[in-house]
Parts: structure tokens; sequence; C-alpha cells
């Protein structure tokens, strides 16, 4: 079996990162932020201790919501990614340029015909579509702001011959720090 990469992926943000998830990040060996970033320090909290940190900008990520001192920060994130993974080519979006869910995901996949995944946020609202290629992913919320039920993480395995998701969910921090967690299908 090849060796693989364990990536977390987390959007939606807005300033507050679980304590918890970014526990997670730092055992990683790459993060994905899907945008509505918040700030400098979810950045700093996300970036693995041996890794890299790819992120993107999302529709709340303007410079009247950062820092002055951080806006240079803001400018140099782009608004799509793209990164080659052992098994195919991972791409990060907003999601805010195609709406709320409906039919997204179809165009998503006529946007980004060979990707293996495309992640997105915008929504807040977790979602695994591996019903069609490229996959499509939703990580949730990682913050605080709209998590319905509690902050929201993905863990994708990426190995050239095997990618696998995990979908995770953190209780909200008042009813404790018991991690409940969806597995979906691998491949």
């Amino acid at each position: 079996m090849s060796a693989s990469l364990h990536i977390v992926i987390v959007s939606d943000t807005h300033g507050e990162l679980d304590d918890r998830i970014a526990e997670q990040a730092m055992r990683s060996d790459i993060v994905v932020h899907a945008g509505d970033i918040g700030n400098r320090e979810v950045l700093d909290a996300l970036t693995p201790r041996d890794g890299r940190l790819i992120a993107v900008r999302g529709n709340n990520d303007h410079g009247d919501k950062w820092r002055e001192s951080d806006r240079a920060l803001l400018e140099s994130l782009p608004w799509e990614a793209r990164l080659d993974l052992p098994g195919g080519e991972l791409v990060v979006v907003h999601g805010h340029r195609y709406g709320y869910p409906g039919r997204h995901h179809e165009r998503m996949r006529r946007d980004y015909p060979d990707a293996r995944l495309v992640v997105y946020g915008h929504s807040h609202r977790a979602c695994t579509d591996q019903s069609a290629s490229p996959w499509i992913l939703n990580p949730g919320a990682a913050g605080r702001v709209r998590t319905f039920g509690g902050p929201a993480f993905c863990v994708l395995r990426a190995s050239t011959t095997r990618w696998h998701i995990d979908a995770k969910r953190y209780p909200d921090a008042a009813k404790g720090p018991q991690l409940r967690s969806r597995r979906s299908a691998s491949t």
C-alpha cells in the first residue's frame, strides 16, 4: 500500500477556530481552508507544524473586516487554489459565486472536470457528494457562526490508489468535547 497524506479541510471560521480542530490541523500534512477565514490568527492556528496550509478567500474576506496590518496577507490569498495530490487534483473555492445548494454541484463538476475533489464552503452546511466525478465536498463551518450542530471539518487521506473522506463534527463546546464522526465512502 502506498503512503498517504493526511489533509484537514475546513471552511467558514469567520475569525474564530474551534481549538479541537486546531489540534487536528497541527497533526496533518496539509490543511485546506475554503474561505471566510476572518483573520491572520485563524491561519496561524491552522498551519501544521511540519506541513503546509492552502487557503482561499471567501466573500467575507475583504479589507474592512481584517486588521489593516493583515491586509497584505489577505490580498495575497487567491480566490481559487489547485493542489496536486497523490491520485489526483484537489480544487478549492469558497463557492459564493455558485449560490446556495441546488444545482451548483453540477456546475462545479462542469467547471473542474479534471479534478478528483472540489472543496467549497459558503453555505456552512457540511456535504459530501461522491455521486459523480469529481467529488464535491463542503466541510461545514469550523468556527462558531452557523455551525448547525457544532464546528465541523473533514479529513482526507489521499494516496495514489485510494482517497478516503471522514467528515467530523464536534458538539458545541457547551455540550462537551466528545467528537462525533460521520464516515463517508472511499475509493
